[in-house]
């Protein structure tokens, strides 16, 4: 593990104001937010709270003294070093407050675009390399024919878009999971980005799983912040997961107007990581309007976002998209659309072999006893009723079903007949049982 994370080249941190590439008047009144909003004081806490090495923060210091809005308080705080304290003037609280009119953003100083630019070439997902050990150890709890791995591993090697399609509860979504967790290394996702003046914050706890002694650990904190930009959360790859309830506006730019600040689109928050669109077909717009959002991206490795002014901007697009559809291709995307998908996957279900291997693990993960004799009843007697069609999803239904039947009964754990033909009336509804 710690190879790979050192594998991914850590963002530099800035030396000085000069190198930092955003507008001088924006740092100076992010660091008059932070001050006034944060009550710190000295520079070693400004720093921390803006996230920026104290050379560099000390230079924001002066900037801001020159321009009488900071003055020394004239304490040493004895608890920081003996550093010295300061606080803001008059003029300085005056534009601290004006600076929040315009923008409610405090706190880490944002990442120019062009610079989070760099650092996603840096560890782009198309930089990976899975090997077939460490897919099949990902999937180790599935049981997948062999070459359905021989088409999954050159396909997320790739990092280019799959289409994974076939019929319902045969585990899409859990070989999705399967392809997040084989990721494995850790990526720098920034705590907000800067285009235009304007700050956009992409760092969500929700999506991004911190490696917490990078984050939480302030003594941590102090030794790796040389090493590299603390202005970069270090994270594990992000995965998004959205299903029914995706729409196209969740993949523009999210305005706050109270706070007068942007939020990451989802596609922008799963940058180096996974998006996965499961259920595709279920959204209340059609897959190919979908699809047809996603065109540019996919080909250019860029996506369009537009400000509220209007303007529109370019943004990195490096991204694994998986979409996931129980529908066949063919009935929901036309052939430009499918062209564009670079790996399309079937998933089928299993043959009655490896039926029989998950409902043995299933069983014994449930402490079911076996019983052939049962087996064969469902085997000969159920399943030609619906033509052999067995999928991933019915060992779990059909033990979980004679487990609260037992559990009602009062009974030991137990398979029979009798509890298959209960368990089974469950997983489907008759024809005639269908109200007109």
């Amino acid at each position: 593990m710690n190879m790979q994370i050192s594998s991914v080249m850590a963002p530099p941190a800035p030396r000085s104001l000069a190198e930092m590439r955003l507008p001088m008047v924006m740092m100076r009144d992010i660091l008059l937010k932070t001050i006034f909003r944060k009550n710190v004081d000295t520079v070693t806490e400004i720093a921390r709270a803006i996230c920026l090495p104290a050379p560099v923060t000390q230079e924001l210091v002066d900037l801001a003294r020159s321009q009488k809005l900071l003055e020394a308080t004239g304490t040493l705080h004895a608890g920081a070093g003996s550093e010295m304290g300061f606080q803001l003037t008059d003029a300085g609280k005056a534009r601290a407050l004006d600076a929040l009119n315009q923008s409610e953003y405090f706190g880490a100083m944002p990442v120019p675009l062009e610079v989070y630019s760099e650092q996603v070439r840096r560890q782009s997902i198309r930089n990976i390399q899975i090997t077939r050990d460490q897919l099949t150890g990902a999937m180790g709890h599935l049981i997948l024919p062999d070459e359905l791995l021989d088409h999954l591993g050159p396909a997320v090697s790739a990092g280019r878009s799959i289409l994974m399609y076939g019929p319902p509860g045969n585990g899409k979504s859990s070989i999705s999971n399967g392809i997040r967790d084989a990721l494995g290394d850790k990526i720098y996702i920034p705590r907000a980005i800067e285009y235009s003046g304007q700050v956009i914050t992409v760092y969500d706890p929700i999506v991004h799983s911190a490696a917490e002694e990078l984050v939480d650990d302030p003594n941590s904190l102090r030794r790796t912040s040389g090493r590299f930009d603390t202005r970069y959360v270090l994270c594990e790859r992000p995965t998004v997961i959205t299903g029914g309830e995706l729409s196209l506006s969740m993949l523009d730019l999210v305005y706050n107007p109270t706070a007068r600040t942007y939020q990451a689109p989802l596609q922008l928050k799963s940058t180096g990581g996974i998006f996965i669109v499961d259920d595709l077909g279920r959204q209340e717009e059609p897959p190919q309007a979908l699809v047809n959002r996603w065109i540019v991206p996919l080909e250019e490795a860029k996506d369009i976002l537009a400000l509220q002014s209007g303007e529109k901007f370019e943004v990195p697009f490096d991204t694994l998209v998986i979409f996931s559809t129980n529908f066949h291709p063919n009935e929901i995307f036309d052939r430009a659309a499918l062209r564009r998908i670079f790996f399309k996957i079937k998933i089928d279900g299993p043959c009655q072999e490896d039926f029989l291997k998950i409902f043995a693990l299933v069983a014994r993960k449930k402490k079911m006893p076996i019983d052939e004799a049962t087996l064969i009843y469902l085997l000969k007697e159920k399943y030609p009723t619906i033509n052999h069609e067995y999928a991933n999803y019915q060992p779990v239904f059909l033990i979980d079903q004679m487990i609260a039947i037992c559990e009602f009964e009062g009974i030991p754990y137990q398979m029979s007949p009798g509890l298959i033909d209960r368990a089974w009336a469950n997983m489907f509804v008759r024809e005639e049982d269908i109200l007109h």
